[in-house]
């Protein structure tokens, strides 16, 4: 079997929503393809928009996703039935009866119209809806806002120069002494 047909047969059965699949592989080899034939194939199946949740590592990967499915769903939308047939047919792996194209032209709408949509994110963003959601069980002050990166670096060099001027000017002894000692095993950048 030549690699990219291996391939296709890889991505098609870590496609199929009957199984219980790990994708692990380098950028470029497909993998936003495999989770989006995924959740296509999981919608066709018959999963409401709204108990789907897509997690990935970066903004990036989940723009990349959703604008993949909705444009997908768009296209089905409009597609003449031999073009949508075959579509379909590439996806599933099986000739699509009528009622599985008629299915397909209703998705985009029925995505548009699940409550939040489709649920594709990332994970930090996942967790920051969890702990909005439930503040008191996680312990947090309910509508805590999320630092910056640029603003916690600040907060970080000011503390730092605030503990730093402290022990320096023998404010705090045990400061102090705790500095020393670390300074005695790291340089500036450390």
């Amino acid at each position: 079997m030549s690699p990219a047909k291996f391939r296709d047969s890889a991505q098609s059965t870590a496609a199929d929503p009957k199984g219980s699949v790990w994708v692990a592989a380098s950028a470029g080899t497909g993998k936003t393809k495999v989770l989006t034939d995924r959740v296509l194939r999981l919608l066709l199946a018959g999963t409401p928009p709204a108990r789907l949740l897509c997690l990935t590592f970066t903004r990036a990967a989940a723009a990349e996703m959703a604008t993949r499915i909705n444009l997908t769903l768009g296209d089905w939308t409009t597609m003449e039935d031999s073009a949508l047939d075959a579509t379909l047919a590439e996806l599933t792996g099986v000739t699509p009866a009528e009622d599985l194209r008629h299915l397909a032209r209703r998705l985009f709408a029925r995505a548009l119209d699940a409550p939040g949509g489709l649920k594709i994110m990332t994970i930090h963003a996942f967790c920051q809806s969890l702990l909005a959601r439930f503040p008191l069980e996680a312990e947090v002050t309910p509508r805590f806002e999320v630092m910056e990166e640029r603003a916690a670096a600040e907060m970080l060099a000011a503390s730092q120069r605030e503990i730093i001027g402290l022990a320096a000017a023998g404010e705090d002894a045990v400061l102090a002494d705790a500095l020393n000692i670390v300074a005695a095993d790291r340089d500036e950048s450390r």
